[in-house]
């Protein structure tokens, strides 16, 4: 059975970090790329950051500089360091696995920013 599950959201205040970290099962983990998305309320779900297997990195335009993925394929682990964080970073963060046509997703983990 396939899992993604999302952990380590939570409540900071601006200008605070957070790390994420998304345990995936059920798929062989180091095949597929990984990404993380957000979804915040009102609005469409955004990519944030992609990680190929291979390792090279990619960010929106918007956390570049602030956040960091990375992925640890001993323990299926993919990770989300979000440093410097903002207001406008709250919402729901969600991982996605995806090789060819095959993805799949994790149920998303809150992450609120206060001013």
């Amino acid at each position: 059975q396939v899992q993604l599950v999302e952990s380590g959201g939570g409540l900071v205040q601006a200008g605070g970090s957070l790390r994420l970290s998304c345990a995936a099962s059920g798929f062989l983990f180091s095949a597929y790329t990984m990404a993380w998305y957000r979804q915040a309320p009102g609005k469409q779900r955004e990519l944030v950051a992609t990680i190929t297997t291979g390792a090279s990195t990619n960010y929106a335009d918007f956390v570049k500089g602030r956040f960091t993925v990375s992925r640890d394929n001993a323990k299926n682990t993919v990770y989300l360091q979000m440093n410097s964080l903002e207001p406008e970073d709250t919402a729901t963060y969600y991982c996605r696995g995806s090789k060819w046509s095959n993805e799949y997703w994790g149920p998303g983990t809150q992450v609120t920013v206060s001013s």
